[in-house]
């Protein structure tokens, strides 16, 4: 983490200029009965519906009404393929951080939120933790809608990527950093939070290390992350465009060195770190409403979107190091974005939450 002036630092709005009416981000209204998987403390597989396109224009139409794009940007990015990428430590994050992007992954938070019933984390939390924390926070809409809902707590997002809003509540603030450098913060924190972390470290056991030592004595860590590949109802479709994706994708962050798999070893770094009261829930997001219930479809119906959305973006850099060129990444992801409608192929992503305590109590 960098010190002193070499830190950008992002908190530019205050409280009277500051509307979360007026954010990017609008909610979609939802029955709640869409929000319940059933019993239990998280939902079972989901298993194949037979009418599937039952009731899913509305809740799709409801999504893709559901973000509005941005136009600000604060610093020069690097320009590749058409897209953009961040400029600071570059390379570091092979996704790009454009306009698209940034409208994806608010979307992609109204995914991770109505998964989950809606809400920001799964952790149970004090009213107002003092201090929080969002690790690779991308547009910072989780650690906005935090602090919004938490109006006592003081939240800082940080990223590699400053392509957060100006206009923020006057108790949250924004950093350029990474979290994979040493982290320097002055005082530690009572909630540590991060999401969609698979494409983010290189050693993501090292940073669940540094949450561990600066969280407070009684503190909480949580995160939020998916586990590829994918797994599928049936017999995996091996001629798919999806399947064969899946296989590439894998391929190409290991030459990137980095790796999708990681999520199945969350426990063991937290673990290893020193967390106790440990919690681990798995959910199942489904390529398509394929699945029965109206749980399934629509976080299917979110997965698809966010889907759709992001593959190029997610193919262009990892495919390449293959050997594609950027045309012939656009000509496969068209393939795999027809699997993803195709309600035959009943593929689903595994994504697991995960949080931890660490010992002692909060002051």
């Amino acid at each position: 983490m960098m010190t002193g002036s070499s830190r950008a630092s992002h908190n530019d709005g205050d409280a009277t200029s500051f509307s979360w009416a007026s954010s990017r981000s609008v909610l979609v209204d939802q029955d709640p009965s869409l929000l319940s998987w059933g019993s239990g403390s998280a939902p079972s597989l989901p298993s194949v519906d037979d009418d599937s396109q039952t009731e899913v224009e509305s809740i799709s139409e409801s999504i893709r009404s559901s973000t509005m794009s941005i136009n600000s940007s604060l610093y020069h990015f690097i320009q590749e393929n058409g897209r953009t990428y961040h400029r600071y430590k570059e390379g570091r994050y092979f996704l790009p951080n454009d306009a698209a992007e940034q409208e994806r992954l608010d979307l992609q938070h109204q995914l991770f939120t109505v998964a989950i019933g809606s809400k920001l984390n799964i952790t149970p939390l004090p009213e107002d933790p003092k201090r929080v924390l969002d690790i690779a926070t991308g547009t910072g809409i989780w650690a906005i809608e935090f602090a919004a809902q938490h109006p006592k707590s003081q939240v800082i997002g940080t990223d590699l990527s400053p392509i957060q809003p100006q206009f923020l509540p006057e108790n949250c603030q924004f950093e350029i950093d990474d979290a994979e450098d040493e982290w320097a913060f002055s005082e530690p924190f009572d909630f540590i939070h991060g999401r969609a972390l698979m494409s983010c470290f290189n050693d993501p056991g090292a940073v669940v290390r540094q949450g561990f030592e600066n969280l407070a004595p009684g503190g909480i860590m949580e995160f939020q992350d998916a586990q590829f590949p994918m797994n599928y109802i049936g017999a995996p479709p091996t001629t798919s465009a999806l399947y064969r994706w899946n296989d590439l994708m894998l391929e190409g962050v290991t030459k990137l060195g980095r790796s999708w798999s990681n999520v199945k070893n969350y426990r063991r770094y937290f673990e290893e770190a020193g967390f106790e009261d440990i919690v681990e829930k798995k959910f199942y997001w489904p390529t398509s409403p394929w699945a029965k219930g109206k749980y399934f479809k629509t976080v299917a119906a979110y997965f698809q979107e966010d889907m759709l959305a992001g593959l190029e973006g997610m193919s262009l850099k990892v495919l390449g190091v293959l050997g594609m060129s950027p045309d012939e990444v656009r000509g496969f992801v068209e393939e795999v974005k027809r699997d993803f409608r195709d309600t035959s192929v009943h593929a689903y992503l595994t994504v697991t939450y995960i949080y931890g305590r660490k010992p002692g109590r909060l002051s």
